[in-house]
């Protein structure tokens, strides 16, 4: 039996994706600042401290908790939606960016998942969004994410945010992978998780790839997207700074048509 309020859901959508969750009488959901979309009038939205799962310790502990949140760009408080309804109602959150919103059973997934640090989008109530910190030094400076990542923990279900596609893979014990350290999405607590150098002087200087790869190794389950917010950020960042020569005279309009940009 699950501890962790069970909801059902419906993901909505293709690129730019939303979740529905529909919660029975006294279910409640909880969701990442500024993941709202829409809900049913008989829901009620309420600011908590923390994540809402049951906290050993009394206030202080919850305190702690939520501080730990500041640590991955996160808020101290998250939004609480329960149906007060006596019938089933639905409460929706959308995504961020274009990509794809996973659903993860926790349950099925021996209770924790680790997952780049804005990740997370919403969950049942009772699952516990903390923190996890890289023990490898050199996973911590050069992994891409830093030394301190997202931990979803408890047996209920918990919804994650990825850019452009999203490939599931299963990795078998001593099975390895080299990824992108900005393509890593999430894994499994099985998964060992390091980074390493890029051989070849050649590629490091001119492959445009960056000097470390991020190597998972099973066993357990590994998500990777194909577009990270920040390589999407850093494009359209390079996009808007640049002006063509061409712009404002009169062949401007001429020269991108002939090179393919009208």
């Amino acid at each position: 039996m699950r501890k962790n309020h069970e909801i059902d859901f419906k993901i909505i959508g293709e690129e730019l994706q939303c979740v529905e969750i529909e919660l029975d009488p006294q279910e409640t959901a909880v969701g990442e600042s500024g993941s709202f979309m829409m809900m049913d009038e008989g829901i009620i939205m309420e600011t908590i401290f923390g994540d809402g799962s049951e906290q050993p310790g009394g206030f202080f502990q919850k305190m702690v908790s939520a501080g730990k949140r500041l640590l991955v760009g996160e808020s101290l408080f998250m939004t609480a939606f329960t149906n007060h309804a006596a019938i089933k109602q639905r409460v929706t959150f959308a995504a961020p960016y274009p990509g794809k919103i996973i659903p993860m059973d926790l349950q099925a997934l021996n209770g924790k998942i680790i997952c780049q640090k804005d990740a997370f989008l919403c969950a049942a109530k009772g699952v516990n969004i903390g923190i996890e910190f890289q023990k490898k030094l050199g996973t911590g400076l050069f992994g891409g994410e830093g030394f301190i990542m997202e931990k979803l923990e408890g047996d209920g279900m918990a919804f994650v945010h990825a850019g452009g596609i999203v490939v599931e893979k299963t990795l078998q014990i001593g099975e390895l992978i080299k990824i992108d350290t900005g393509c890593i999405v999430a894994f499994t607590s099985g998964i060992d998780y390091d980074i390493q150098f890029v051989k070849g002087i050649k590629n490091m200087v001119f492959g445009g790839e960056g000097l470390f790869f991020a190597t998972l190794r099973g066993p357990g389950k590994v998500w990777i997207q194909s577009l990270p917010i920040s390589r999407l950020a850093s494009r359209v960042i390079a996009y808007g700074g640049f002006k063509r020569k061409e712009e404002g005279s009169v062949l401007g309009g001429l020269g991108n048509l002939l090179d393919g940009d009208s």
